[in-house]
């Protein structure tokens, strides 16, 4: 049976739409009028047309933030992924740790980013659950009063290498050089970390879960479910199209029928992607073609 970590309440939640300014060389956004709520936010994210991808002025609804975590396990690396029931789409992907990026953190996107890493990605041993740290600055516990913690090891988070085209927040460049795109059927602006995931060595039987969140009743719960762990390895040199969650200390293969990706994995011109989803046998053939 599903357990709750945390209760939210969404009405909390504060963004600014985007004035965005793009070249071929780089992209710069900027906040751009008054506070959103979550549901005005939402309105906002209609399809967008723009002509071309790689040089434009736009108005977008938000800023959101994706984490390509990479897990290095027993000599192989995989992307973690998790499954997400959009209900504002009306379907259901595997999709990198992502969120909204409040209105505090426009000009911090990777603390957004952190902070859904710890959210998102639980990794429970036979003696607790793992905190995190950021080079030197521990990541945030957000559900330490549910989740005994590990009394001794942790998990590490570090940068890997950037993307080749600069964005800006503003007159300030972002030094961790994410990758970005503008999603056009949702007017937003998404930015993506490459990072890496270190268990410590000693660790032997780690299992790996997704705490999802779901708004229910005006309220934004955080449950774990045991029997649906929902954070997937997906190797990154893939040539049989594989799949695993990881249970205590052992991969176990899962089925890809029928399996979407979100957009992030789909085909991007310039800076703009403009597919709401990629199945996933087309995922995989264009990987083999590549």
């Amino acid at each position: 049976m599903p357990r709750i970590l945390a209760r939210k309440d969404p009405s909390t939640f504060k963004t600014q739409p985007l004035h965005v300014e793009a070249t071929p060389q780089r992209l710069v956004y900027q906040p751009l009028g008054a506070p959103l709520n979550f549901a005005q936010m939402l309105e906002r994210r209609q399809p967008l047309q723009i002509d071309n991808p790689q040089h434009f002025t736009c108005e977008l609804a938000n800023l959101g933030v994706s984490v390509r975590l990479t897990l290095a396990w027993r000599g192989r690396d995989y992307w973690l992924l998790v499954r997400q029931q959009r209900r504002d789409r009306g379907d259901c992907v595997l999709k990198l740790i992502s969120g909204y990026v409040p209105s505090h953190e426009l000009h911090l996107p990777l603390h957004t980013a952190l902070q859904e890493v710890a959210e998102e990605c639980l990794v429970e041993t036979p003696r607790g659950w793992l905190g995190g740290r950021f080079g030197e600055h521990w990541l945030p516990t957000p559900h330490d009063a549910s989740l005994p913690h590990h009394a001794q090891y942790h998990y590490r988070i570090s940068p890997l290498s950037g993307a080749a085209r600069r964005v800006h927040a503003g007159n300030l460049p972002l030094l961790e050089r994410p990758q970005a795109y503008v999603h056009q059927p949702t007017a937003s602006l998404q930015l993506v970390y490459d990072l890496r995931l270190e268990l410590p060595e000693a660790l032997k039987k780690p299992s790996l879960f997704h705490s999802d969140e779901c708004l229910e009743n005006g309220v934004l719960l955080s449950r774990l479910d045991r029997q649906c762990p929902d954070l997937y390895l997906l190797p990154v040199d893939n040539p049989h199209g594989e799949l695993f969650t990881l249970q205590s200390g052992e991969l176990q293969r899962t089925a890809v029928d029928n399996l979407w990706l979100s957009e992030g994995f789909a085909a991007q011109e310039g800076w703009l992607i403009r597919d709401e989803r990629i199945a996933w046998a087309d995922w995989v053939r264009q990987r083999r073609c590549a």
